[in-house]
């Protein structure tokens, strides 16, 4: 039993590291003084590179389970660690520029390493039970980072948040109490016994619980959240939330669909609520002045596309890689954009980012990477991710969809030229006032946009990763 326990606990390392680095942010934080914080970071930046490097080496290793099989160590959880990994790595990077010196800096630390263990959980697990546990590790501390550093419309971000996540999070609740009844169960393998329960029953069990990861993700119909607190949030607290808990949702929503009795019926369900999620997101986005809330739309609109790979899982060999090659693109391009806002903290509108190209070229060279990347342009990761996400819609017959995801994308290149083009124009910068010293979050902007490149370079070897 013990030796079970220990080899459980080691298969379980990457998570292991990121809540030991919480515990030890949350103590180091209580006894340093609030000019010697920095160190929490770096201590909690260690954790996560730790928790990386055990990532990789178990992506290596051969598939399995864990605790008794309620979490599942393959390539999708392999995936998930690494890229949560990286992009906490980016996240602490650029919260040395904007928190630093705060008074709850180390509580910031703790919680965006709770969200992300939450996170993890939540795409690994394989049991209803852990399912729910997940969802609230990944969604409480997520309502405190919104509104943790005091914004203009934290506070109403904040309470939406809550609200919205604690409707959700009692409907999955619901939905896993009636799939557990009616399959006499919580593992996934136990829902094979649901195709002789009632169909209505299990339809709404399913929907709740699919609701509940909706949420988490940001798609339509629980996305109403997702702008405002884009908005009203830190920058590091809003490139978290438009990002990683979308990791573990996507990964969630793929495992139980493959799960649930009538597939093709739970295809396109969620092919029509991915297909509104890039429509309801573009066109809201079309709309925005402010470019906080335009990258919040877009958020939304761009779930719709992963989701589109998420919804055909059943139906294609293509659709689960093509999801876990989407979704490192995604957090590389997404976070880019987010580290060009921080450098540039003031400046809120489409206009008051013209001329930036000429004084912060570096800056507008990673948001030119992000915004293209975030369309689909060639040679970036979401590039490759969106034709590998088309070809396995179209694999799966929803053709319907696949047409969707591609005139959804060319609305998409009007907002993001639209926010682009006067930042590389050649002309003054307007006099907005900017926090100069916010060189961490313009490395990070460079950095992540590297990536997006990299990634989409490297699509081959990627490939073979999430195939292999």
């Amino acid at each position: 039993m013990e030796g079970s326990m220990g080899a459980d606990l080691l298969a379980m390392l990457p998570e292991l590291l990121l809540l030991l680095g919480a515990l030890c942010a949350l103590v180091a934080g209580s006894y340093s003084p609030q000019h010697a914080q920095w160190r929490v970071r770096w201590a909690a930046a260690v954790a996560v590179l730790g928790s990386l490097v055990a990532a990789v080496v178990g992506l290596a290793g051969e598939p399995g389970t864990a605790f008794e099989g309620t979490v599942a160590l393959d390539t999708a959880t392999g995936v998930a660690r690494v890229t949560v990994a990286l992009a906490l790595l980016l996240l602490l990077a650029l919260a040395g520029d904007e928190v630093a010196g705060h008074p709850r800096e180390s509580e910031i630390v703790t919680l965006l390493l709770l969200a992300g263990l939450g996170t993890l959980l939540l795409a690994s697990a394989t049991d209803l039970a852990l399912l729910v546990v997940a969802f609230l590790l990944s969604s409480i501390p997520l309502y405190g980072l919104v509104g943790i550093v005091r914004r203009p419309g934290s506070a109403e971000a904040t309470l939406k948040t809550y609200l919205l996540g604690a409707l959700f999070g009692i409907t999955l609740m619901l939905g896993v109490a009636v799939l557990f009844g009616l399959a006499g169960g919580t593992a996934y393998d136990d829902l094979s016994g649901l195709a002789d329960a009632s169909p209505a029953a299990v339809t709404a069990g399913g929907l709740f619980v699919l609701g509940g990861l909706l949420f988490k993700a940001g798609a339509v119909p629980a996305h109403f959240w997702v702008p405002d607190a884009t908005q009203g949030a830190s920058v590091t607290a809003a490139g978290f939330l438009t990002t990683v808990p979308k990791l573990g949702a996507l990964v969630a929503v793929a495992r139980l669909l493959t799960h649930l009795p009538d597939p093709a019926g739970w295809t396109v369900l969620l092919g029509v609520l991915a297909v509104a999620s890039m429509t309801v997101g573009n066109l809201a986005a079309l709309a925005q002045d402010d470019v906080r809330r335009l990258l919040g739309w877009s958020t939304v609109s761009q779930v719709g596309y992963l989701l589109a790979a998420a919804a055909v899982v059943p139906s294609s060999d293509l659709a689960l890689p093509a999801l876990l090659v989407y979704l490192p693109a995604y957090t590389v391009t997404n976070l880019a954009a987010f580290a060009a806002l921080g450098a540039e903290p003031d400046r809120h509108s489409v206009t008051d980012w013209a001329g930036v190209g000429r004084t912060r070229p570096g800056v507008v060279g990673g948001l030119a990477v992000s915004l293209l990347g975030l369309v689909g342009t060639p040679p970036t990761a979401v590039f490759v991710a969106k034709l590998l996400t088309i070809a396995a819609t179209w694999d799966a017959g929803a053709w319907w969809l696949a047409v969707a995801l591609v005139g959804n994308t060319l609305i998409s290149l009007a907002y993001y030229l639209r926010w682009l083009a006067p930042a590389v124009r050649r002309e003054q910068p307007s006099a907005t006032e900017t926090d100069g010293t916010r060189h961490t979050a313009a490395r990070v902007a460079v950095a992540a946009a590297a990536g997006a490149l990299v990634l989409g370079l490297a699509a081959g070897p990627l490939w073979l990763v999430v195939t292999g």
